[in-house]
């Protein structure tokens, strides 16, 4: 539960941190974008959200809006070469893993169905996507996609997440009505990709199985 408190109130979590810590804010920044995408077994980690809160606290004078989207494109292009390299390794031996607690087999799945679908632009549209975003790069990784390509996919879509969201939250962050609907701006960011995904891996697989018939 706190968890959940976390990612539907963070950014009265986040200004509460910057007041009493200052500039360690940074660092704490850097490790929730580099473990959300980097370790595919912490898909729960505010990503959006968290992007959007950091943009609204830099037009509030209490974060510099360069500083943070140079560590946040650096932890988000740093985590999913992680990802990625994780993939690469274990490669086929993920389609044997049991879903359990560490390991998401349902997520894993809906992510691969969207990357055979879509390819390598699955790294850049999967940076707007919670749970995809953590699952694609480990995905390519497993379908042996080359560094180099991936690369080009990562730092593009991690350009896009990480600049497009920081300078929404930067310009929109605070007008009163996003102020008082933080909260269902939150669950949308959530809601609603996840529902497009899920909708995309039922089709794929309902496809699959026509196929097969």
């Amino acid at each position: 539960m706190l968890l959940v408190d976390f990612i539907l109130h963070v950014d009265r979590y986040l200004q509460n941190f910057v007041t009493a810590h200052g500039a360690w804010v940074y660092a704490l920044l850097f490790l929730i974008i580099f473990v959300e995408t980097g370790v595919v077994v912490m898909p729960l980690l505010p990503g959006d959200s968290l992007l959007f809160v950091v943009g609204a606290l830099c037009g509030l004078g209490l974060m510099s809006y360069p500083l943070s989207v140079a560590l946040l494109l650096a932890a988000a292009v740093l985590g999913n070469q992680s990802n990625y390299t994780i993939g690469r390794y274990f490669g086929p031996k993920v389609f044997q893993w049991e879903d359990s607690r560490l390991f998401n087999k349902r997520a894993f799945a809906a992510a691969h169905l969207f990357y055979e679908k879509y390819g390598g632009i699955t790294i850049v549209l999967a940076r707007f996507m919670p749970f995809l975003r953590t699952f694609a790069p480990f995905v390519a990784g497993v379908a042996q996609m080359t560094r180099r390509k991936f690369t080009l996919y990562d730092v593009t879509g991690g350009a896009l997440w990480v600049g497009g969201v920081v300078t929404a939250g930067y310009l929109f962050g605070s007008i009163p009505w996003v102020k008082d609907n933080l909260e269902k701006i939150i669950w949308a960011t959530i809601l609603v990709p996840g529902v497009i995904v899920l909708a995309g891996a039922w089709k794929a697989r309902r496809n699959a199985a026509a196929g097969e018939a």
